[in-house]
């Protein structure tokens, strides 16, 4: 019991920060924004989402709503995937911490993985997926209208135009109002719209997650020595499904090779085990479809093995030696219970009971209501 309430006061700061971000980029990046760069289903905008997720510090449930609400503004399946892919290997936080802890070489081999593998996998989705930009979740205004209104949008453009000067004074009279409602419209889209669509896939799959951390301890990879694909692939079949985010991974990766498991195997933890867990499978599946879930899992076993081979080929060939530069002080890193992560913890479980449950009530309420009022009637 105190390991899955230790799981989820680490969880909920990077969780409580991912729905934050999600709801400032709704409100503050302009959805042509979204339109330009990342709708259309090509290799332009898996880079760039990919490039954009790599220094956030979000961990793999914290990287949920941002991913989302990237595909919800309009961004291709493709791009959303790369960003899932990406953001949670990595993080500026995660960056120092393993240079710390494993030494620059894996430092700076781990986001280069991560931008590889993200590349790779939204590459793949846009491949096979028959989604075009004019498909996308939400379009905007200006698709729909260029064709037909062209005329009717160069007049008001030049009827803007003509009073432009006119509202100048007003604009500014009003800015610092309109930038109050636009956090509103954050914080409202954050921390209730968001939590709305994906809440209940979320506390499912933490709930599963949980559980696999329990009962599935980080000793039990120790057993999982030599340098073979096979290890590997146990490696893979445990850090899969179970949460670690990309800090909390590094002395988990330490100690195991200390132990005796290759560089290659541990790199395959680091990235595997924060790219995906139970919560962001379900998610996936949930909001891109089973393809993409299949190409997004294939595409981090892939990735990971592939760069675990490479490490391991450096490593026994004397080019580099990775396991020399492992720092021994891997518990300097241990997260504890703080009363930040109790308070997030406590404002995460408000905003899901309102979301989930209280929302549910309300709406059911005023349906009661409308079927009496048109019973009365």
């Amino acid at each position: 019991m105190n390991e899955v309430i230790h799981l989820i006061n680490e969880m909920s700061p990077y969780l409580l920060l991912g729905f934050f971000i999600a709801g400032m980029m709704h409100a503050f990046i302009p959805q042509k924004y979204y339109s330009r760069f990342l709708s259309k289903p090509n290799f332009k905008s898996v880079l760039y989402a990919t490039l954009f997720g790599i220094p956030l510090p979000l961990c793999s449930c914290g990287v949920i709503p941002t991913a989302m609400s990237l595909r919800k503004e309009g961004a291709s399946k493709g791009a959303a995937t790369a960003f899932l892919i990406a953001t949670p290997q990595t993080g500026v936080d995660s960056i120092i911490a393993t240079s710390s802890l494993m030494g620059w070489p894996f430092a700076i081999l781990r986001p280069f993985a991560a931008l590889i593998t993200a590349i790779f996998g939204g590459s793949m989705v846009n491949t096979f997926n028959s989604e075009t930009s004019a498909s996308s979740p939400t379009p905007t205004i200006e698709n729909k209208h260029c064709c037909c209104n062209h005329e009717h949008e160069h007049e008001h453009h030049e009827h803007e135009h003509e009073h432009e000067h006119e509202h100048e004074h007003e604009h500014h009279e009003h800015h610092s109002q309109k930038f109050s409602d636009k956090i509103k419209s954050a914080l409202k889209y954050g921390f209730y719209d968001m939590m709305e669509d994906i809440g209940k896939w979320l506390v499912v799959g933490l709930v599963i997650a949980g559980l696999i951390t329990v009962f599935v301890p980080a000793e039990a990879m120790s057993v999982f020595r030599g340098n073979t694909i096979l290890s590997m692939l146990l490696v893979l079949v445990i850090a899969i499904p179970m949460y670690v985010c990309a800090t909390g991974s590094i002395p988990i990766a330490v100690a195991l090779i200390l132990k005796g498991l290759t560089p290659g195997a541990g790199l395959v933890l680091l990235m595997a085990g924060p790219a995906c867990n139970m919560a962001s499978m379900l998610v996936v599946r949930k909001i891109l479809g089973t393809k993409t879930l299949l190409i997004y899992l294939a595409s981090i076993i892939v990735g990971s093995i592939a760069f675990g081979v490479l490490i391991d080929a450096l490593q026994f060939g004397g080019t580099i030696d990775f396991v020399s530069q492992l720092s021994v002080n891997s518990n300097s890193c241990e997260d504890h219970n703080t009363w930040f992560s109790w308070v997030c913890t406590a404002i995460l479980t408000l905003l899901l009971i309102n979301a989930l449950i209280i929302s549910r009530l309300r709406g059911k309420s005023h349906s009661c209501e409308h079927e009496c009022c048109h019973h009365q009637h």
